[in-house]
């Protein structure tokens, strides 16, 4: 059987939540899975790591790397020292614990798709857990993970981060392949209303990708800076080869739709053949909240109305009434598809297992 090439687009925990369900695939429709990241982050250790030292920030490639590690006991042990974030520790105070390359408190890479806020979706531009500076009194690796600090290094030895991304994943077994959505950072800013609760209809721009995913207001629109950031070739490439392009779950402004923002990008997910998923939430973020099920598939429609979707995934307790959520899939030109893909737990995070047995049969069929 021919293998089947899947383009996942996203960031953070909702891309990593799909890459660990498309592996669940993988071995029943040999998968060729390539992963798109945004490169937008500026909170937390990606924040710092881009500040202090230029480059694209690392945290949510480095989250797309481990989600596809392979289950070899070697390159599962790097995939935890690749997520291994560094605690606080007082300067001159020798660290007693962990000494092995345990996950610290905050991370979790044997979970699937856990957010540290308890939702699939959300990044918030923070890089895990951790969203400060290093504090007065701690030594400088405090709050950055072992995997950022690795791929930074690659990208400056090797000079390209396809090629740091290439390296990584060999380090890691990937069982499919990373890439940028650019390979130069772009900035993401936000109109939003309500920022001020004293000022509940006064539209101020919030900049930043962090600002936007923790914004208590309602997001109007959205845009990068530059506006039209060169897109990855190696990406345009995968896409246009792609028999099928899913996007979602993830953080809708700051994860799904900065995609169809890069001029280069949105033409090519426009013009391939390949069919197109999209995987919904399953709660509100604080980004989007005020917005509808519906809303969020209205929002793709907004950014890039050329696109158009095959089906639409989504939890059938997350969706509600599902006539609203049909029309909006329809408009689109998509086919609305209910399964049960979250955990059993009842908090808002998709199964890899379950999402994943959810896919097989739409990836599975013929056209």
């Amino acid at each position: 059987m021919t293998a089947r090439r899947v383009v996942a687009f996203g960031g953070g925990h909702g891309l990593s939540a799909s890459l660990r369900a498309l592996r669940h695939c993988a071995p029943e429709l040999d998968l060729d899975i390539t992963a798109v990241v945004t490169v937008g982050d500026d909170g937390g250790s990606s924040g710092r790591l881009r500040a202090e030292r230029g480059g694209l920030p690392p945290g949510d490639l480095r989250q797309a790397l481990v989600a596809l590690a392979g289950d070899h006991p070697a390159t599962r042990r790097s995939a935890g020292l690749f997520q291994h974030r560094f605690a606080a520790v007082p300067v001159g105070v020798p660290r007693s614990g962990a000494t092995d390359g345990s996950p610290a408190v905050g991370d979790d890479p044997d979970r699937d798709g856990v957010a540290p806020r308890g939702t699939d979706g959300a990044s918030a531009g923070t890089d895990g857990a951790w969203a400060g500076g290093a504090s007065a009194g701690t030594d400088g690796l405090t709050g950055h993970a072992v995997g950022n600090l690795v791929l930074c290094g690659l990208m400056e030895l090797l000079g390209d981060p396809v090629a740091a991304l290439e390296h990584a994943g060999a380090m890691l077994g990937a069982v499919g392949r990373v890439l940028p959505m650019s390979r130069q950072p772009v900035g993401i800013e936000a109109r939003v209303r309500g920022v001020d609760p004293a000022a509940p209809d006064e539209v101020r721009t919030v900049s930043g990708q962090h600002q936007v995913a923790v914004t208590t207001g309602r997001v109007e629109s959205l845009r990068l800076t530059p506006s039209a950031p060169p897109a990855c070739a190696e990406a345009i490439e995968a896409i246009r080869a792609a028999d099928w392009l899913i996007f979602g779950p993830g953080s809708w402004y700051t994860s799904v739709l900065p995609h169809l923002l890069v001029p280069q990008l949105a033409d090519a997910i426009v013009s391939t053949s390949a069919r197109r998923l999209v995987t919904l939430n399953l709660a509100a973020e604080k980004e989007t909240l005020g917005l509808s099920v519906a809303d969020h598939l209205a929002a793709l429609h907004w950014y890039l109305p050329e696109l158009k979707v095959d089906l639409v995934l989504a939890d059938a307790k997350a969706v509600g009434d599902p006539e609203p959520v049909e029309r909006a899939a329809e408009s689109l030109g998509a086919r609305l598809v209910l399964a049960p893909v979250a955990v059993v737990d009842g908090t808002p995070r998709h199964d890899p297992a379950a999402l994943g047995a959810a896919l097989v049969p739409v990836l599975g069929a013929d056209r």
